[in-house]
């Protein structure tokens, strides 16, 4: 049962980056880039709850700000790139720089530090439970990107503008 629960959440956690990598996808990145960072949004998904679980508490009554608002900033940003790149005139973006990558990882795992927290409450094995976490965003990350990128084929630059839309009503929605 303790199995079924952490696979459950795993999925609960990769439907984030699933979207996100949809709405990406959608600039028509490269395939070696969706590679790279569907490996980065799984190793953050590896360590951020591992860091939520033994950190967890102090740093939020250290840093008083609110997670949300950080993923936020970086979700309008990402859309707001999205739909400026999307009136550019190159067909296909060009490689994101690694800070890029990284910055995308960190925004769809955030979630897995808060998850972190409370990892006790659903599985003693917490390295096993921070795999599953690991390979299920990857995977769900790789297929959004994928699918975000046919759909970039299919309609163009609308489903840019749309994507980067998104993006950031799902960054506005983390305020609420």
């Amino acid at each position: 049962m303790e199995l079924l629960l952490v696979f459950m959440v795993a999925v609960s956690l990769s439907m984030d980056a699933f979207s996100l990598s949809l709405a990406y996808g959608t600039l028509g990145i490269p395939k070696k880039q969706i590679c790279l960072l569907s490996i980065i949004v799984g190793l953050f998904h590896f360590f951020m709850p591992l860091l939520g679980l033994f950190v967890g508490n102090s740093i939020l009554n250290f840093i008083k700000i609110n997670p949300d608002f950080i993923v936020f900033i970086v979700l309008v940003a990402i859309g707001i790139q999205m739909i400026l790149e999307s009136f550019s005139k190159k067909e296909e973006m060009e490689v994101m720089h690694i800070a890029g990558l990284f910055l995308f990882a960190f925004a769809v795992s955030v979630d897995s530090f808060s998850v972190g927290i409370t990892l006790t409450s659903i599985s003693e094995n917490y390295i096993l439970s921070a795999i599953i976490f690991a390979f299920s965003s990857m995977i769900f990350t790789f297929i959004g990107l994928l699918l975000g990128n046919k759909i970039k084929k299919s309609i163009g630059k609308i489903s840019t503008i749309f994507g980067g839309t998104i993006l950031m009503i799902i960054g506005l929605l983390f305020l609420i």
